[in-house]
């Protein structure tokens, strides 16, 4: 494991920030992930790293909400990559198959919903196909506190890196002074 988030190495895993899913989610922890994943959507298309959304049964959950596709809206279109899935792990879902090897990335700095049960769940087999997988902690969210807690105790328990969008924003970085870092450090005050 790599404690450095490497931008050759990186990729931005979205999972599941759907309309009905948010619509159940605490306010201000959807505020708080919404506001993060577009820091981190910029850091994305900044470095050009990979961009993978999925999105759990949106027929019945609904589509990623409005404020994360805007987001996605300003990346190349060669970096973003969608599938639905009806499994709950992303690495599970047959629309995702060999996708994770054609993007050559062996880092995941991952985001979205349920931490317990769909981040968890992608972020243990991530971690069991041996890739160094960073979980932003203030851009997951689950219904409860207690199964927000859980779902990263699990993912740290898997041999994930529990982390912040702030420390993913200067890893990526990696020194100050740069246009990139006056633009990311505005998205971040």
């Amino acid at each position: 494991m790599t404690l450095a988030i490497e931008r050759q190495r990186a990729g931005l895993l979205v999972i599941d920030v759907q309309e009905r899913l948010a619509a159940a989610m605490p306010a201000e922890a959807m505020a708080a992930l919404t506001r993060n994943l577009a820091v981190l959507c910029e850091a994305a298309r900044r470095f050009a790293l990979p961009v993978v959304v999925s999105q759990q049964y949106p027929r019945g959950l609904g589509a990623t909400i409005a404020p994360v596709e805007e987001a996605l809206a300003a990346l190349a279109p060669a970096q973003l990559h969608r599938f639905d899935k009806l499994e709950f792990s992303a690495c599970s879902a047959p629309e995702a198959a060999g996708l994770w090897e054609r993007l050559g990335r062996d880092q995941w700095v991952v985001t979205g919903m349920e931490a317990h049960v769909c981040v968890y769940q992608t972020v243990r087999q991530l971690c069991e196909r041996g890739a160094d997988v960073h979980v932003v902690r203030d851009a997951v969210v689950s219904r409860a506190a207690e199964n927000l807690a859980t779902g990263l105790a699990l993912a740290e328990r898997a041999g994930a890196v529990v982390t912040s969008t702030e420390v993913v924003v200067f890893d990526l970085l990696e020194r100050a002074g740069s246009d990139d870092f006056k633009a990311l450090s505005r998205l971040i005050r």
